[in-house]
């Protein structure tokens, strides 16, 4: 056994490896001369192992496995081939024998083959550098952040019905994103799925892309061509739990090896599934060592990590339960490795993201792990997407009722760092499409539309909307098709998606609306609680150069003339943008220019009276008061 290995091993077992992907899997390997390749797995309890593929004719007493340590079994094989498949042949104490996947292969063999596939090495050529020169001179945090969630599958496809590749996609996507001025795009899950209408969400392989849109280099042509377009790229991932098939992770060696050993908590009852045992340290080596893989192999720019609250309680879903060591709910397990995960993923290099699906008021989920946060650079603001959505589908004459859904959010918007979603989960299940979610008729829907768009772009925080908002789909997302794109043959879809366009790329040249998305530097109410006319009035604010925009919302069909709100500074200030724009599908209602009066307005010197349009957003821009030219004497 080579050093090399030893002190692999130590570290795998201990849960402090980082690159398990070096070691365990298939790997081309030289022994005396002779090139072959080298397997390793874990499968504490197995009674034996065998390694059974295309170029043994599966035959389990051709390639019997060796044990090396605490579980870990080895073979070499002169006879293995790059592009041949295999699986791992697991002799359960029982007798038992069963075929499973490599939990650390790269490749998968195209549905319904569960096989792994052999990999040789990495010849892939990037062209990204100039993008990652660039991310690591500034942190993600300070930079503008609007992130197009997207399923490869349903974005778009072929004209008989079949899903395009990933390298067939990238042209398209990138041209897309860029044209439409978003500065990130998320994947919803393409680690390799058994099942297509888990979405990804229940994972068989932690470190294969699926088979379902090509080989692992098409993914990473993928990711080149995005980041040469100037698009970052998310991962959706998931360590909160996986399925039950026989061929994957389930009971790998006949005994509970990745899951909880304890019956009462090693399932989700709702999702059929498995829970991660993150307290085994074999466990963590796996999963942490899997987001890495998927930063450094796949130049990934983060990872989203799913379903993060049922990793938080012991008691998520689940009326009786074991508590913690100390009496409580808090799975302390799942808490230190989160930790030691976000810890090992900025490890990678500078700019990385992680991002939690976290929809509790756990405490400080993006502070530092040695201040007792749980560590995370972003947090999903599940509160301010409940409480908008429930807001907007209220019909305007009852607003003013709910008034307080709007300003809640304000109230902790600088708890976290967060990231506002409009997610995919919001567009399925009967629960409407973005546009179908707005009261009123047609006319007044796309208004809707494009208002809960400008809200959340002014909003603190950085922007996630799912794949299809900006057509403004009827009908809700269905993974099986591909988005809408016809309806774009009407004029007010084809303005709805002018108006996400340009309002991406105008909060790109913006930094009001994204230097400071911290702290109440960057934001300050100008009037948050008339809630008999439904309008907020804000201004956003860069607070290092000293620039600002003025942001008013009306939530009503209703033009208000005349509304008088107060000014920071004397002077002129004319407007920029305005969602009710006929450009935009709007009424035409444009604001005017406000010139400031020395009228005092609650806690400002200056005010002016504004045209507020009908269910509108609108930005201003100040213009100095013209200084007098001095009389000569």
């Amino acid at each position: 056994m080579t050093e090399a290995i030893s002190y692999f091993l130590y570290h795998y077992h201990n849960g402090t490896s980082t690159r398990a992907f070096e070691h365990l899997g298939c790997h081309p390997e030289v022994r005396d001369g002779v090139p072959g390749f080298v397997f390793r797995v874990w499968a504490p309890n197995a009674k034996a192992v065998s390694v059974v593929g295309d170029f043994n004719f599966w035959n389990g007493e051709d390639l019997p496995m060796e044990r090396i340590s605490q579980g870990i079994w080895e073979a070499w094989s002169e006879n293995a081939r790059e592009g041949q498949a295999y699986k791992y042949l697991i002799t359960h104490h029982t007798g038992k024998q069963v075929h499973k996947m490599d939990p650390v292969g790269f490749r998968s063999a195209v549905a319904p083959d569960t096989s792994s596939i052999i990999c040789g090495e990495d010849r892939f050529k990037w062209h990204d550098g100039l993008w990652f020169a660039r991310q690591a001179k500034k942190s993600p945090l300070d930079g503008p952040m609007n992130v197009y969630e997207m399923h490869l599958g349903s974005w778009r496809r072929k004209e008989d019905g079949t899903c395009y590749s990933y390298s067939e996609l990238a042209p398209m996507l990138a041209e897309y994103l860029k044209d439409m001025g978003y500065t990130h795009v998320e994947l919803m899950p393409v680690t390799e799925y058994p099942y297509d209408p888990s979405w990804g969400y229940q994972v068989s392989n932690y470190y294969s892309p699926t088979s379902r849109y090509g080989t692992p280099d098409e993914l990473k042509y993928l990711i080149d061509t995005l980041h040469q377009a100037g698009i970052g790229v998310i991962l959706d991932w998931v360590p909160a739990h996986f399925p039950k098939d026989e061929y994957g992770l389930y009971e790998f060696d006949g005994t509970c090896t990745y899951e909880y050993q304890d019956p009462d908590m090693n399932e989700h009852a709702e999702w059929t599934t498995r829970i991660f045992d993150w307290g085994r340290g074999e466990v963590k080596s796996f999963l942490i060592s899997s987001a890495v893989y998927w930063l450094e192999k796949f130049h990934f720019d983060g990872i989203r990590v799913d379903a993060v609250t049922s990793m938080l309680y012991l008691d998520y879903a689940r009326p009786n339960y074991r508590p913690n060591r100390y009496g409580g709910r808090e799975n302390l397990e799942a808490i230190e490795f989160i930790r030691q995960l976000n810890t090992a993923c900025f490890s990678v290099r500078k700019g990385v993201i992680t991002a939690a699906e976290e929809s509790t008021s756990y405490p400080m989920v993006t502070k530092p792990d040695y201040d007792g946060g749980l560590g995370f650079l972003l947090k999903w603001n599940m509160g301010w997407m409940n409480d908008t959505l429930r807001y907007i589908k209220e019909d305007p004459v009852y607003r003013k009722f709910n008034h307080e859904k709007l300003t809640f959010s304000l109230m902790y918007a600088f708890s976290e760092n967060f990231i506002l979603p409009l997610s995919h989960d919001e567009v399925v299940h009967i629960k409407g499409s973005l546009l179908n979610k707005q009261p009123g008729d047609y006319f007044w829907k796309f208004a809707g539309a494009r208002l809960l768009r400008g809200w959340q772009m002014t909003h603190p925080g950085k922007k996630l909307c799912f794949m299809g908002g900006e057509l403004g789909q009827f009908s809700e997302w269905n993974f099986a098709g591909e988005l809408d794109w016809s309806v774009l043959d009407y004029e007010m879809h084809q303005k709805l998606q002018t108006f996400y366009k340009e309002l991406n790329h105008f909060y790109k040249e913006h930094p009001a609306l994204w230097a400071d998305d911290l702290s109440w530097d960057g934001f300050q109410w100008i009037k948050a609680d008339d809630a008999d006319n439904s309008i907020l009035a804000f201004r956003r604010i860069d607070p290092k150069k000293g620039k600002e925009l003025i942001c008013t919302l009306n939530f009503t069909p209703v033009c208000r003339d005349d509304y008088r709100l107060g000014l920071p500074k004397e002077g002129t200030y004319e407007p920029v943008f305005c969602s009710d724009d006929w450009r935009y599908g709007g009424t035409n209602q444009l604001p005017h220019e406000v010139k400031s009066e020395p009228i005092g307005y609650r806690e400002y010197e200056h005010s002016g009276l504004f045209r507020i349009p009908p269910m509108s957003l609108t930005f201003y821009e100040h213009k100095p008061a013209e200084k007098k030219a001095k009389t000569a004497e």
